[in-house]
């Protein structure tokens, strides 16, 4: 595959960025996704280069869409767990015969 032009890597970066932002992510939670100890924008470039190497613009399409189902999924899991009816425990159950013991004798 051939290198990526000033351009493309100035245009790529700028979607990223802005792609980024519309989800409310950042550079850290993409290179976390990219398996890369580094946030700085230097080091997603050498990255993206990387995939642009194995497989083109498809590649890091690909990559990317993965990243955001990934990300897209994590949101509704966790929107279902905080959403979720939690059990009463016992201690629950107590607090609430006690409070409803204080308002009867009122």
């Amino acid at each position: 595959m051939s290198k990526l032009s000033q351009q493309e890597e100035k245009e790529l970066i700028s979607f990223i960025k802005d792609w980024l932002k519309s989800h409310g992510f950042n550079q850290k939670d993409l290179a976390y996704e990219l398996n890369i100890k580094s946030s700085r924008t230097s080091e997603i470039i050498l990255k993206i280069k990387e995939l642009y190497k194995k497989g083109g613009m498809f590649n890091i399409a690909k990559n990317l869409i993965k990243i955001e189902q990934n990300w897209l999924n994590n949101i509704k899991n966790d929107y279902h767990d905080i959403n979720q009816a939690q059990p009463y425990n016992q201690l629950d159950i107590d607090s609430l015969v006690n409070q409803i013991n204080q308002d009867t004798i009122k």
